[in-house]
């Protein structure tokens, strides 16, 4: 592995690494990404993911992926190889790399039973109650628990106990020993193993103990020869237990932990607890609902990598937490597509138009461009003929003051087409509701002719009735209703129209083969991605509006 050198340092992270190298603390730069097996990877993750993976490369040096799977009741297989899918399509790679927390569980083990040899770590019969309450406060010292001073004999016995399942569940702790009137609580013994029957997803029924993330995670870092572990900010008042663990261990490698603040996004869930909540009582599909801001489900939404991972990039690396508008990210997927993605005509609710003057039985190919952004994408031939639909909202009985589409008596241009007039509205005489539009097209106004004798009234698009091909179209919002977001009544809380289905909506045929995951401009409306092909009806979901709020600094 090449040896690690200083670099340009781009945020306060990178400054602290040039000193350690500067200073010959470490040859190599090795990091980790340590998740829990316990749920998806979210938006929060993904800066995580970046900075972990992003920082090692930048010094050429290696990080691992370790999964931290010391919580058998909550994890899963199908957790691991989600995160494991996620972090390749992010980009990344742990190549040979790959452990599990479970893979140390007997070293871990050994070094548990050196502390209480060495007076570091005591059996503890206290109820989790009392040692909540006998930690004390940030104003009030903790209280030695009354078994605090055992014999090492005893503890070992006890220790070896709780190992061959001779105590239940919550009957007793292994603590370390550290200062119960430290002003920092995490230094006020905390536990460092609990008992749990739970059958763990890779070692079975072996174990009955398992070791907390604070005393398992410093030791892994030491086993794996990480020389930075960087974690959220969340963990900087544990810095000192986690250099407490490594140093009483016994390793004698000694990683240095450096935090970095969360990115907390605006109208984003990212609760495991609550996500896991909402697919048990059936109010999203699984972790991969597209509503969700778990990395599966902004990639079935049809957002891209590069668009998280330049969203990361804009929120910067700094040590304050601060909130991050979702708008930011809609930008980033707008960016990112708006050069790439061809565009289409598609009509979500659809109308029938009949323009009457047009030749029966006459179909014309018209030509327009498949992204007037980026002429690479070339053009496309676009049938049309005396049947077409347009969207509903691009018509009114009753238009109001500069109203600039489709009523009764004025003149639109159809993209890529002709101007048509609406001279007649059909409509079904038990619900009143306009089922058709009568209209005559001016053959002179052709796209491309130079006709310019007349406005028209807007542009509005369009598809051939004839041709086109008919979709289900899938449109998101906020998974929440407004101010509903910490309603424990997740039934209540929930948005009904966070997710709208439109099964009868229209797309021209003027594009090539469909692939799922392919993106698309709907002309006028926004980006999205094809999701599957299920019995010949093409299923579209809505990645983003083409309009934006928010603009880049």
């Amino acid at each position: 592995m090449t040896k690690a050198k200083p670099i340009e340092a781009s945020n306060f992270i990178e400054k602290f690494i040039n000193e350690d190298i500067e200073n010959g603390v470490y040859d190599v730069i090795h990091t980790r990404f340590p998740p829990e097996p316990n749920g998806f990877l979210h938006i929060g993750h993904v800066k995580a993911v970046m900075i972990d993976f992003g920082t090692a490369k930048k010094y050429q040096g290696m990080c691992n992926l370790r999964f931290d799977d010391t919580n058998p009741d909550a994890e899963d297989d199908e957790f691991v190889e989600s995160i494991k899918n996620d972090i390749h399509w992010l980009g990344f790679d742990w190549q040979d790399r790959l452990y599990f927390c479970s893979d140390y569980f007997q070293q871990i083990y050994e070094i548990a039973v050196n502390m209480i040899k060495n007076g570091d770590a005591y059996v503890d019969h206290c109820s989790k109650e009392e040692i909540r309450e006998n930690r004390g406060s940030f104003t009030k010292p903790g209280i030695d628990s009354p078994y605090r001073n055992r014999s090492v004999e005893e503890n070992l016995m006890l220790f070896n106990k709780m190992k061959n399942g001779e105590f239940g569940e919550g009957q007793c702790v292994l603590r370390a020993k550290i200062d119960m009137q430290s002003p920092n609580l995490n230094m006020r013994d905390p536990v460092m193993y609990r008992i749990s029957y739970t059958t763990h997803h890779r070692t079975g029924d072996k174990w009955c103990i398992y070791p907390m993330y604070d005393f398992s995670h410093p030791l892994g870092d030491a086993f794996e020869g990480v020389s930075h572990s960087l974690c959220s900010k969340e963990y900087e008042d544990h810095r000192p237990l986690y250099n407490w663990f490594v140093n009483h261990s016994g390793v004698e490698h000694k990683p240095r932990q450096i935090e970095f603040a969360r990115i907390n996004v605006t109208n984003a869930l990212t609760s495991k607890r609550k996500i896991k909540q909402l697919t048990e009582l059936g109010l999203v599909e699984d972790w991969t609902d597209p509503r969700l801001v778990t990395v599966s489900g902004l990639r079935r939404r049809g957002y891209t990598a590069n668009a998280l991972l330049n969203f990361v990039k804009a929120a910067g690396v700094a040590k304050a937490d601060s909130v991050v508008d979702f708008s930011m990210l809609e930008y980033e997927i707008r960016e990112d597509l708006k050069q790439k993605s061809p565009c289409v005509m598609a009509v979500l609710r659809p109308l029938k138009v009949t323009i009457t003057n047009y030749p029966e039985s006459v179909t014309e190919q018209l030509e327009g461009d498949n992204n007037p952004k980026n002429q690479e994408l070339g053009k496309r031939q676009i049938s049309f003929g005396k049947n077409i639909y347009i969207d509903r909202k691009d018509f009114t009985e009753n238009p109001p003051k500069k109203y600039k589409r489709l009523a009764p008596g004025l003149e639109v241009r159809l993209k890529h087409a002709y101007f048509i007039k609406c001279n007649e509205v059909v409509k079904d005489p038990h619900t009143g509701e306009v089922i058709e539009l009568l209209c005559t097209y001016d053959k002179q106004t052709k796209s491309g002719s130079g006709f310019k004798d007349r406005k028209p009234n807007g542009t509005i698009h369009w598809v051939h009735a004839d041709s086109c091909q008919e979709i289900e179209v899938r449109i998101f919002n906020n998974l929440f209703k407004e101010g509903q977001e910490n309603n424990s009544n997740l039934h209540e809380a929930i948005n009904p129209e966070s997710r709208i289905v439109l099964p009868n909506a229209c797309i021209e045929k003027g594009y090539k083969d469909i692939n799922i995951n392919d993106r698309y401009q709907f002309i006028r409306d926004g980006y999205y991605v094809i999701e599957k092909n299920d019995n010949n009806k093409i299923i579209f979901n809505k990645i983003v509006s083409l309009k934006s709020n928010w603009k880049k600094k």
